[in-house]
């Protein structure tokens, strides 16, 4: 194989999260006084931690982005993921490859929080294959576009970052990869929701694939 270990991204690559997240976001910020249409959403804040977008909000809103409000929406988000979330098409299949090709050394590095990440994964049947080797930036010192996540992830599956394919959809993801030294493939399928493969291209995505049922083959 060209790599020693793969490392995904969750929202967008392995889960079809997006406009779920979104469409809770979008709804809860009408009611603080922010109109905003699902694409413009998404457009604005797919790959991004709605922490880090405080300054945005509240100069839209004219209110502080409070904990509590944050809380809150991750509860209703949570609670639509739950119900709704379905893994990307062909994802399942193409991680149970990757994990028995590369005796497990594959991890889930996501700039959502923790229990995002784990809820979407067991919902989608994928956990089995992340179990114990899933991070998040919001436990580390900076989330995405700092490399932070992807060295943990490179750490515990024991690989140097430079032996280490990471998947992204985000022009945020993809600079972080990048920044860990690893090789960035990006995922661009035409749906919304993912970076256009020429941004993915800017950010140093080093190929491009839409179709994850094509990644084992493409890894070699």
């Amino acid at each position: 194989m060209k790599f020693d270990a793969i490392l995904f991204d969750c929202d967008g690559v392995l889960v079809d999260s997006e406009p779920i997240t979104n469409g809770v976001l979008r709804d809860m910020l009408e009611e603080l006084g922010w109109t905003l249409s699902l694409e413009e959403c998404m457009r604005i804040f797919v790959g991004k931690a709605i922490k880090d977008e405080a300054a945005l909000i509240e100069a839209h809103t004219g209110q502080p982005l409070t904990e509590d409000w944050i809380g809150r929406f991750r509860a209703r988000r949570n609670a639509r993921l739950d119900l709704e979330v379905q893994a990307v098409r062909g994802a399942v299949d193409a991680v149970a490859a990757l994990h028995r090709r590369l005796a497990g050394r594959i991890a889930c590095a996501s700039g959502a929080d923790r229990p995002k990440v784990e809820l979407q994964l067991r919902r989608c049947s994928l956990m089995p294959y992340f179990d114990g080797r899933v991070f998040s930036g919001h436990d580390l010192p900076r989330s995405k576009p700092a490399p932070d996540v992807y060295l943990a992830a490179a750490d515990a599956v024991a690989v140097p970052p430079q032996r280490c394919l990471v998947v992204e959809d985000t022009v945020t993801g993809v600079t972080a990869g990048v920044a860990a030294g690893a090789t960035v493939w990006g995922y661009s399928p035409p749906e919304a929701g993912h970076d256009a493969p020429a941004a993915l291209r800017r950010a140093g995505a080093a190929a491009i694939f839409t179709r994850m049922e094509d990644l084992p083959a493409l890894v070699g």
